[in-house]
């Protein structure tokens, strides 16, 4: 089987029945839709898969020993770059801030540009999300999630727009930048 759809069939499994904080769409839709974002941004295949397996070791039973085994060191080393570290020793609303700055200097320090590709095809696709979830809900859309301070998200869509910079002459970078001023109300 192809690389990029070993990677859609696992991560179809992998996230059976999952669904999305806020608004409760299946979880896979996500993965499927950073993967084709990241698609207008590359057709290297190990990226692709990477973006569609991008949330499969943070949300689901999967870890990436599984991962490398089954797509190699690039597409694991990728997704590691793109995985949380969910600091399960602490409350969630309280590690917060930590797990995004940790996140950000992973992305910082990685060297191969497919990952810059992978998160912005994640973050893009998070902020199209919440730029829906504003227009039906306005200020309650922050109710879901344990950040519910609006200034802090707008921090950390800002701070990786900054990081993805390499990226701005993109579409999809555009979009990014559009999208975080109609969320976080810049202009």
């Amino acid at each position: 089987m192809e690389l990029l759809d070993a990677a859609m069939t696992f991560a179809i499994a992998a996230h059976s029945g999952a669904v999305r904080k806020g608004d409760g769409t299946p979880a896979i839709l996500h993965a499927m839709e950073a993967a084709v974002i990241t698609a207008t941004l590359t057709d290297d295949r190990e990226v692709l898969a990477a973006a569609v397996l991008h949330d499969t070791v943070e949300d689901t039973g999967a870890d990436l020993e599984e991962i490398r085994a089954r797509f190699g060191d690039r597409v694991a080393s990728l997704v590691g770059t793109e995985t949380e570290d969910k600091m399960r020793h602490l409350p969630p609303d309280r590690s917060w801030r930590a797990r995004k700055e940790a996140a950000i200097a992973r992305l910082e320090a990685e060297e191969d540009p497919g990952a810059a590709m992978v998160t912005l095809g994640d973050k893009l696709s998070n902020l199209r999300a919440l730029y829906r979830r504003k227009e039906e809900k306005g200020a309650a859309m922050w109710d879901c999630f344990h950040q519910k301070d609006p200034e802090q998200h707008h921090w950390y869509y800002r701070t990786l727009a900054q990081v993805l910079l390499p990226l701005a002459e993109t579409a999809a970078w555009r979009e990014y930048d559009w999208l975080i001023r109609r969320v976080f109300d810049e202009d």
